[in-house]
């Protein structure tokens, strides 16, 4: 064969000529030993098989978590819901002790000023402790 050509099998750069310009170029070889291995289609196959299978498994865990996440939204607003229902009612009670006390007579005033304040100071308790909750 050509001389510019080395032995196929031989590791190393090689040259081979262009024959219509005469230009050469450089190739890398390999022995087949050299190779990398493919798998084989059964290992292919398997291979895949495994792969597909955690995917699903990752997908069922996302789906999981979406409606663990759905739940939680769920059962925020619930409790959102709840604790201002609980605030509505408080402020209407608060509201119906100072209409009875600027509907009472002096004397009765000044009893119904305390639970007035009383009133207040849980009102305002649980508007601390509901904006504590909320802000997390």
């Amino acid at each position: 064969m050509n001389d510019d050509l080395l032995a196929l099998g031989e590791s190393t750069s090689k040259k081979i000529r262009n024959y219509s310009n005469g230009a050469s170029i450089s190739m890398a070889t390999q022995t087949p030993e050299q190779l990398p291995k493919l798998p084989s289609a059964d290992q292919r196959d398997a291979y895949e098989a495994k792969v597909n299978a955690e995917l699903d498994k990752l997908n069922a865990r996302i789906e999981e978590f979406k409606a663990k996440a759905d739940q939680a939204k769920a059962d925020a607003e619930i409790n959102y819901h709840s604790t201002v229902e609980e605030l509505t009612s408080r402020r209407d009670a608060l509201l119906a002790k100072w209409e009875e006390m600027n509907n009472a007579g002096e004397a009765a005033w000044q009893d119904l000023q305390t639970g007035f304040e009383t009133a207040w100071n849980e009102l305002a308790k649980s508007f601390e402790t509901a904006a504590q909750h909320f802000n997390k």
